[in-house]
C-alpha cells in the first residue's frame, strides 16, 4: 500500500502569498462568482414561468439550505486541511489519491466551463449594450477578447487586487438589488400585498412533484449558486485559513441565499403572485417569443417601484457582474492548475507563481485554453449566449454537483477514522444529508438538463418530458463522469514509486 509522504519543500518560485486574504475577500469572490444579479436577470425569470410561479423564492432557499447541509461538513474539513487544491484535497485526504484525482479533472472542467459561459454571455451582452447606447457596431467576440485581456492581466497582478475590485462591483450590485427589493415591500402599491405563503409554503414549493414544476425551479436554483464551494481554493493565501475558510463559506451561502431568496419574492410581491407567471411571460417577450429577455422582468420592477435610473445603472451592473465573475473562476481554475502541477498529476511546471505570489502559470493555461474556445465558437459562427453560455453554464452546475457529493462522502469517510473534537453533527448527519439532496439536485440537473442548456431532441417538450437530449446535450451530461474516470485513471498511472511524494502533496 502506498505510504504518504510530506509535501515537497516550497520556494518563492512555487509558493503563494499567505494571510493576504481574510473573510470578506474570500467572500467578495464567491459571491461574484455566483452573480447575483446576472441569476436575478437570467435564471429566477425561467424558474417563475417553467417552474413554480410564485414559490420560485422557495426553491432557492431549498437549495441554500441544502448547500448549508454541505457546507457544515466543508467547514470541517477546511478546518483540518488547508489546500489550494480544496475539492480534489478533501476527496483526496478522505476517500484516497485516485478519487481524489478523478475529482480534480471534474472541477477543473467546471471552473473552465463556467468562465467559457461567462465568456459568451458577456460578449453578446456587451455587443448589444454598446450598439443601442453608443452606436458602437463590434461583434460579440471582439468585446469577449478585449474582456480576456483584462482578466488575464488583473489575474496575473495578484489576488489581493482582484478582491478589492470585485468589492467595489459587488457592493454596488447588492446595493441595487436590496434598494429595489426594499422599495417594493415598502410600497403602496404592490399588486396583492405580500404573500409569504405563495412563495414560502412547501406545499406550494414542491406543487407538482419533483418530475415536474417543482423539479424546474429546483433545478434552475441549483444552476444559481455555482461559485460559493471556492472557499476553499483560496485556504492558502487566507488569514488563520482555519478559521477564515470556514467562516467565509457559510457567509458566502446564507449572503447567497438571502439575495436570491429576497430579490426573488421582491419580483413575486411586485408583479403579484397570482399573477407573476403571466406577467412575467410579458415582461420577458421579444417579436412573439417568451423569456426571449428575462432581464425585461427585473428592469421593469426595478424601474416601477424605483425609477428609471436603476434600469440604467443596473444595465451597467449586469456587465460589471459578469466581468466579476470572469475574474473569480479566472482565480479559481489557474489554482487548480497550480495544485495539479504541484502534486504531480499535471507537468510541475503549472506550480510556477510569480513575484506578487500568483499562479502565473496555471493562469497563462487558462487563459490560452479559453482564447482557443472562444476562437472556434468565432469561427464557427455559433452563439455567444444560446450555444457558448447556455451550453457550458450546464455542463459546469452538473459538474460542480457532482463533485460536492463525492466531497460529502469523501467527509464522512475522513472523520469515521480521524473524529477529533468534531461532533456527528459535521462529520456524519450533516454530510449524509447533504449528499441526499445533492443527489437529488445532480439528478434534477441532468433530467431537465435540455431547459438549462437548450439541448433538446428535435419534437420533445422539455417542460412534460425529463430527459429528452439531442447528441450535444448527451455529450455535455456525460462530460463530468467521463472526466471522473479519466482522472482515476490518471491518478493511477501517475501514483507511481519516482513521484509518490509530489502525488501525495494531493492530500496534504
Amino acid at each position: 500500500m502506498t505510504q504518504l509522504q510530506p509535501p515537497p519543500q516550497e520556494t518563492p518560485e512555487t509558493a503563494l502569498h499567505h494571510g493576504r486574504l481574510g473573510v470578506l475577500g474570500i467572500v467578495f469572490f464567491v459571491v461574484a462568482a455566483a452573480a447575483p444579479l446576472v441569476g436575478m436577470t437570467g435564471a429566477v425569470p425561467v424558474a417563475i414561468v417553467l417552474g413554480n410561479g410564485a414559490a420560485a423564492p422557495g426553491a432557492y432557499v431549498v437549495v441554500g439550505l441544502v448547500l448549508l447541509l454541505f457546507s457544515v461538513g466543508y467547514a470541517a474539513m477546511a478546518s483540518r486541511v488547508t489546500n489550494v487544491g480544496a475539492f480534489f484535497a478533501y476527496v483526496g485526504r478522505g476517500l484516497g489519491i485516485i478519487p481524489g484525482v478523478g475529482s480534480a479533472f471534474v472541477s477543473l472542467v467546471a471552473y473552465l466551463a463556467v468562465q467559457l459561459a461567462i465568456f459568451g454571455f458577456f460578449g453578446g451582452l456587451v455587443s448589444g449594450e454598446m450598439k443601442a447606447k453608443f452606436g458602437i457596431d463590434l461583434p460579440w467576440y471582439a468585446w469577449t477578447l478585449i474582456a480576456w485581456a483584462l482578466v488575464l492581466g488583473l489575474s496575473a497582478l495578484s489576488v489581493d487586487v482582484g478582491a478589492k475590485l470585485l468589492g467595489v462591483l459587488m457592493s454596488l450590485e447588492l446595493l441595487s438589488l436590496v434598494v429595489t427589493g426594499f422599495a417594493v415591500f415598502f410600497s403602496s402599491d404592490k399588486p396583492e400585498g405580500i404573500d409569504l405563503g405563495a412563495s414560502f409554503a412547501p406545499a406550494n414549493i414542491f406543487a407538482g412533484g419533483l418530475a415536474s414544476t417543482a423539479g424546474i425551479a429546483l433545478a434552475f436554483a441549483f444552476a444559481s449558486y455555482i461559485g460559493f464551494e471556492a472557499t476553499a481554493i483560496y485556504g492558502e493565501e487566507a488569514k488563520d485559513p482555519h478559521r477564515t475558510v470556514p467562516r467565509a463559506t457559510y457567509l458566502a451561502v446564507i449572503t447567497i441565499t438571502i439575495v436570491f431568496g429576497f430579490t426573488a419574492f421582491a419580483v413575486v410581491t411586485g408583479l403579484g403572485a397570482s399573477t407573476v407567471i403571466d406577467r412575467t411571460v410579458e415582461l420577458s417577450t421579444v417579436e412573439g417569443v417568451p423569456l426571449a429577455n428575462p432581464a425585461g422582468v427585473l428592469f421593469a420592477v426595478a424601474e416601477q417601484y424605483v425609477g428609471t435610473w436603476i434600469v440604467d445603472l443596473m444595465s451597467w451592473l449586469v456587465i460589471s457582474s459578469l466581468f466579476a465573475g470572469l475574474l473569480a473562476f479566472q482565480n479559481s481554475a489557474a489554482r487548480y492548475f497550480y495544485a495539479m502541477g504541484r502534486s504531480g498529476v499535471l507537468p510541475t511546471s503549472l506550480d510556477r507563481v510569480n513575484g506578487r505570489g500568483a499562479p502565473w502559470a496555471g493562469t497563462l493555461v487558462t487563459s490560452v485554453i479559453s482564447l482557443v474556445v472562444i476562437v472556434i465558437f468565432w469561427v464557427a459562427a455559433l452563439d455567444p449566449i444560446l450555444n457558448l453560455f447556455y451550453w457550458f453554464s450546464g455542463l459546469a452546475v452538473l459538474a460542480i454537483v457532482f463533485v460536492e457529493i463525492l466531497v460529502s462522502l469523501a467527509v464522512v469517510a475522513f472523520f469515521s477514522r480521524h473524529r477529533g473534537d468534531v461532533g456527528v453533527w459535521a462529520s456524519v448527519i450533516a454530510p449524509l444529508l447533504s449528499i441526499i439532496g445533492l443527489t437529488v439536485g445532480m439528478w434534477l440537473l441532468a433530467s431537465r438538463f435540455g431547459l438549462l442548456a437548450g439541448t433538446v431532441a428535435e419534437g420533445v417538450d422539455p417542460t412534460v418530458t425529463p430527459w429528452g437530449l439531442n447528441a450535444t446535450g448527451w455529450i455535455l451530461v456525460l462530460t463530468p463522469f467521463a472526466m471522473f474516470a479519466l482522472g482515476l485513471l490518471v491518478g493511477k498511472l501517475r501514483l507511481t514509486d519516482e513521484n509518490e511524494d509530489a502525488i501525495a502533496d494531493l492530500v496534504s
